[in-house]
């Protein structure tokens, strides 16, 4: 009698296995049938189980322009080629020697940037300029002498603009240069206030990175109430003027703008910290002929490790961060193409992805459906792939900040987003009573933003009932990095300005 009891219960588990898969069908067709009227164009639309099974699915196949979900590839990439701790370090290097009685080096000195990307973050959350300069003080070193020489440990210390952004998003906040020279993200922030009475010129409270007031001017003057109209033009040194007017009772204004040439600021940011830390830099064009030998490390400092930066950089979809990553694992050349065929290998396919950048910025790249899925599914077994979903941000932060209820807690949704002119995607994991489902939810078309509507409904409705995707048995990622909403300039969290629906989230 055990024998038959045991034996009637696989048919009652295949039957209500049907049943809820019969009702995932339901449920999907009719989602679909509303979205489709609602954003009409192109759909690609895939949901798996957590071996990649697909159990429903439009146009599968079919390549889609794919945002700033590109994220998601380059993260297990360079997972993959440098490990979840590797750490990117900023070195004062040089040959010579300190002076007992002056204090000064006697020699040739350096900077070495190689990308980091939070070098000079705001809120004393990341490594700084002055952290080395306190180290070369501790060092004995009193000054130094000769113009900021500046490289990087894999070639020149350049930032640029990645060849296949779009030349109508270069220079926006969202996409400054790229490169080993990268100092507070080469974005700059000021803060003015009033002057104390009307008529007199406003003043200068902050700077991010701290130590670019001799970059700023201010011209903008108080006038009466509270209205506030200022602006912000360039200087021809690379500096910014501060103009317009700013009500005498106006709160505190902070403006924003792109380090077009980070050199001038890195120059200024170095001279205050040497100053801070009572080191003189003379700046004489020349310091002679460097002594023979081995150039020495005077002072460095280094990134959190490679988990927590990628991380934080999916979370705020930080573009420049992505391309350092992708320059950090695959090098200045070829990049890309390094990056496509990882993705190629780990889905097993030798089509359906094709990348041309790390951040998803370029209109040009191109991934299926049914890839993500595939990677999604692969990459977590790979040896690079542990808690991978944790590296994504969960629903209720970052920029699924917006997908914060109609879940039994935060971390049923683990996903990357991604948005331009004519495309919203979501690509992730969710956390179901029956497992974990693989969701691809690809959109380009002219009704962006009721698609992003649309596929936040339809996780809310598959995870009301989900459960926290769990991380695997070994110890979870480090802890991200930064907040996601207190203290963040206007366009971090989306990847883009407010009032600009054109860029990558």
């Amino acid at each position: 009698m055990l024998g038959l009891a045991v034996v009637s219960l696989v048919p009652a588990r295949m039957v209500a296995a049907q049943a809820s898969a019969d009702a995932l069908t339901a449920q999907l067709t009719t989602w679909f049938e509303t979205t489709s009227r609602s954003a009409p164009g192109q759909w690609g639309v895939a949901i798996a189980d957590q071996t990649g099974s697909m159990l429903w699915s439009v146009n599968p196949h079919q390549p889609l322009v794919p945002a700033s979900t590109v994220k998601l590839f380059t993260t297990g990439f360079a997972r993959s080629v440098l490990g979840g701790a590797a750490r990117r370090s900023t070195r004062v290097v040089g040959m010579g020697g300190v002076d007992p009685e002056t204090g000064a080096w006697v020699g040739s000195w350096a900077l070495e940037l190689n990308g980091d990307p939070t070098l000079e973050r705001a809120q004393g959350s990341g490594p700084t300029l002055y952290d080395l300069a306190l180290q070369l003080a501790s060092a004995g070193i009193r000054k130094l002498n000769g113009p900021l020489q500046v490289q990087s440990a894999d070639g020149p210390a350049t930032a640029i603009y990645p060849a296949a952004w779009s030349e109508r998003h270069r220079g926006r906040l969202f996409a400054p240069p790229v490169g080993p020279l990268t100092v507070h993200e080469n974005i700059v922030w000021i803060t003015v206030r009033p002057g104390t009475k009307v008529g007199h010129r406003a003043r200068l409270v902050e700077t991010a990175p701290e130590g670019i007031t001799s970059l700023v001017t201010v011209t903008a003057t108080t006038e009466a109430g509270r209205r506030t109209r200022l602006g912000l033009s360039r200087r021809q040194d690379g500096g910014w003027i501060v103009t317009g007017t700013i009500g005498v009772r106006a709160s505190p204004r902070r403006l924003t703008a792109v380090a077009s040439n980070p050199k001038v600021v890195l120059n200024a940011v170095w001279g205050s910290a040497l100053a801070r830390a009572g080191i003189s830099w003379n700046r004489a064009p020349t310091i002679g002929a460097p002594p023979e030998g081995e150039p020495q490390i005077l002072a460095e400092v280094a990134s959190a490790p490679l988990d927590s930066l990628a991380s934080e950089i999916n979370r705020r979809s930080l573009n420049l961060g992505a391309e350092l990553l992708l320059q950090w694992a695959g090098g200045r050349d070829k990049a890309p193409e390094r990056l496509t065929r990882h993705v190629l290998d780990v889905i097993g396919s030798s089509e359906g992805v094709y990348l041309t950048d790390g951040s998803g910025l370029s209109y040009d790249d191109r991934v299926s459906p049914s890839a993500f899925i595939a990677y999604l599914a692969k990459f977590p077994a790979t040896a690079a792939g542990q808690n991978f979903p944790q590296l994504l941000p969960a629903n209720g932060t970052g920029t699924l900040r917006r997908l914060n209820t109609g879940f039994p807690g935060e971390g049923v949704v683990r996903a990357k987003t991604g948005t331009l002119g004519q495309v919203s995607t979501v690509v992730g994991y969710l956390g179901g009573a029956n497992g974990v489902l693989l969701v691809t939810l690809m959109y380009n078309g002219s009704r962006p933003w009721a698609a992003r509507q649309a596929q936040w409904n339809l996780f809310r409705e598959l995870g009301a009932d989900g459960i926290v995707i769990p991380a695997d048995s070994a110890p979870p990622p480090p802890v991200q990095l930064g907040g996601d909403e207190d203290g963040r300039p206007a366009w971090i969290g989306d990847g883009t300005p407010a009032a600009d629906s054109s860029a990558t989230d």
